[in-house]
């Protein structure tokens, strides 16, 4: 197979210089063969030749006798004179040895004795000599090349434009531009992933196993009548591993696999991205068993019929459809085995997303904390760290962190330690990292006045003071005032990961985000736009509530959601505008009702608050302990794992 991968993705034998050098020879050829090519001599009257002869003007005469022309050169005086001053032949190469004038005459031999006689009646210098025949040849290139130049020249843009490879070895092929860009993978020089390099996923890898297992032992399903899937679409949230499960696949199949990306389908011209998919699929067959794998199938899957106004053909449209015969039509070769991963798969196609093509849907989510643990393990691996470095904590320090935010994680950790000179990464450097990534680079000389850093102060500690009260609210682990990123101030808390959530877990969420703005209203009777993020949180969350979860006992159990994504077009709403307004006001009513809330629990509790707000401006950074010392242990404290929300 590594003999195909080389002939699959060798170079095309004709180089774009090539072009050049014929294009230069051509032009070459017309000068040494046809010195007249590219010259425009004016072309005179007998008479006025003969004028110009008798005057002594003329230095030289030749004669072509087949094409009864004469070339006639002038003398240095006479190109001086103010009667010969546009006697200049023009043109490319008009400068060596072009006439001055050309003349047409009738009788040769009338033409010749003519000039005889005046120049031996005016004794004059003038020669006359004789060619033969006229360079035919290069006059047949003069009248060609410039459809040389535009070929040639279209020939390269062609080229240019081409895939360049994946012509199945076909090489010396200059239009393969309609041929398939996809990469041809080695399972012995080009990948060296394995499923050991892919921690976590366990269902997902699962899945994927099995498909190797299809094309490594078919027998094994179809003894008993089975069919293999013909493909598996990885859906899930960027960075969960769904590119790196096809690389696995790729590493363990030991079968060619094909990998290209949504957008190498598209191109400006009309049908390449059909051509395209004819031609990776017969690659395929002629290869199979074999696994096609496409990347960010969203790019050419879209659904069919939506936002075309214009009413044109729509060249990405006839593309899914010969993919879509191409994974399950007639001839379709059951030996090839289609894998495609998105993060989008709402907007794919009902009909690449029915069974016989997409036979399975992998869903891929955001890792919990074991797979965490050992997503950082496989990570951790090529770093130097201290022996103590407990990986359990880290994992419960990232919920909702994907494969790829714990690997940014690891190297920021590591970038971090070098930073500070440290021989090996510690946890700190991990809580950095995690603080670096989530709430961007710590400005520490940002210029705030006293006035803002403590309403800052305030502001957080109302965040942690409510949070610390509400029994469903997640726990303060951390509390900052130096600013982050875009934010002045950040509060990391302790929630819980679940699965379902319930009202009151919902409302006392929505208290909590309400605390900072109630503590301002608390404390100075005045409120800022420093709320902005909170509002925007607690307004997504009360929307979500009442259109979404059918939690507003107003409304009731009505979900205004399509996972679909059929109904709404974004021009009509799925409810008329009396239902509008009572949603609009079951939200206002859940949003000030929470507020009211929290300013009535810091009320109450306004001393401590504000103890712990003068904590906060003197170290600028508190923790758990501190609230502790100030508030007590709360008595309905969970075992839960770290996050964070910024303001």
């Amino acid at each position: 197979m590594a003999k195909d991968n080389k002939n699959l993705n060798k170079k095309p034998k004709i180089s774009p210089y090539w072009i050049y050098g014929i294009v230069i020879v051509v032009f070459l050829g017309i000068q040494f063969f046809g010195g007249s090519a590219f010259q425009n001599s004016k072309e005179i009257k007998n008479s006025d030749f003969i004028s110009y002869l008798e005057n002594g003007d003329v230095k030289e005469v030749i004669i072509i006798s087949n094409t009864k022309t004469a070339k006639v050169y002038l003398t240095k005086e006479a190109l001086e004179s103010a009667t010969h001053k546009k006697a200049k032949p023009t043109g490319f190469i008009a400068s060596g040895g072009a006439p001055n004038y050309t003349v047409k005459f009738g009788d040769l031999q009338n033409f010749e004795n003519r000039i005889d006689t005046i120049i031996q009646s005016k004794n004059l210098d003038t020669t006359r000599d004789a060619d033969l025949e006229s360079n035919a040849f290069g006059e047949i290139l003069m009248s060609l090349l410039p459809f040389v130049i535009i070929i040639g020249v279209w020939i390269f843009i062609m080229r240019r434009m081409s895939s360049g490879g994946g012509g199945g070895g076909a090489g010396g092929q200059l239009f393969n531009i309609g041929k398939s860009k996809a990469k041809l993978f080695d399972e012995n020089t080009d990948t060296k992933t394995s499923f050991k390099d892919v921690a976590g996923l366990e269902g997902a890898k699962e899945e994927v196993q099995e498909i190797v297992d299809f094309l490594k032992f078919p027998e094994k399903y179809t003894a008993l009548g089975g069919k293999i899937p013909k493909g598996a679409l990885l859906v899930g949230p960027p960075g969960t591993g769904k590119t790196l499960l096809a690389k696995a696949v790729a590493g363990e199949a030991k079968v060619p696999f094909f990998s290209l990306s949504g957008s190498d389908f598209v191109e400006m011209f009309v049908g390449v991205g059909a051509s395209r998919v004819r031609d990776l699929f017969k690659q395929a067959k002629e290869k199979s068993p074999s696994i096609i794998f496409i990347d960010e199938i969203d790019a050419i899957g879209r659904a069919r019929g939506k936002n075309n106004f214009s009413g044109s053909n729509d060249e990405r449209e006839n593309t899914l459809n010969q993919l879509l015969t191409e994974m399950d039509g007639f001839g379709t070769n059951t030996n090839v085995i289609v894998l495609a991963a998105t993060n989008r798969a709402d907007v794919l196609d009902s009909a690449l997303m029915r069974a016989g093509r997409f036979d399975r849907q992998i869903y891929v989510d955001l890792p919990d904390v074991r797979e965490r643990k050992e997503i950082f393990e496989v990570h951790l691996r090529p770093l130097k760290k201290e022996e103590t470095l407990d990986i359990d904590f880290l994992a419960k320090q990232t919920p909702g962190f994907s494969g790829a935010d714990i690997a940014n994680v690891c190297n920021e950790a590591a970038l971090i330690a070098a930073r500070n000179g440290k021989k090996a990464v510690n946890k700190q450097d991990f809580l950095d990292a995690v603080d670096r990534i989530v709430g961007g680079l710590e400005k520490k000389n940002k210029i705030i006045t006293p006035d803002e850093k403590r309403a800052v102060a305030f502001h957080e500690a109302g965040h942690a003071t409510v949070s610390w009260m509400l029994e469903h609210a997640a726990p303060l682990v951390k509390v900052t005032i130096v600013p982050r990123g875009q934010s002045l101030g950040a509060a990391w808390y302790l929630p819980e990961e679940r699965l379902i959530v319930r009202p009151e877990q919902m409302l006392d969420e929505m208290c909590a985000t309400m605390g900072g703005r109630a503590a301002e209203k608390v404390i100075f009777n005045k409120i800022s736009t420093g709320a902005l993020s909170d509002l925007e949180k607690v307004t997504k969350q009360a929307r979500a509530m009442v259109t979404v979860y059918g939690l507003s006992d107003k409304i009731g159990n009505l979900t205004y959601y399509d996972s679909s994504g059929q109904s709404n077009n974004g021009f009509t709403k799925p409810y008329s505008e009396e239902t509008a307004v009572l949603i609009d006001k079951e939200i206002s009513d859940i949003i000030e009702t929470q507020y009211q809330r929290a300013i009535k629990l810091l009320e109450e509790n306004k001393d401590k608050l504000t103890e712990l707000a003068e904590v906060l401006l003197d170290k600028e950074v508190i923790f758990k302990d501190n609230l502790e010392k100030i508030f007590g242990k709360r008595p309905f404290e969970k075992q839960t794992i770290i996050s964070e929300e910024e303001e």
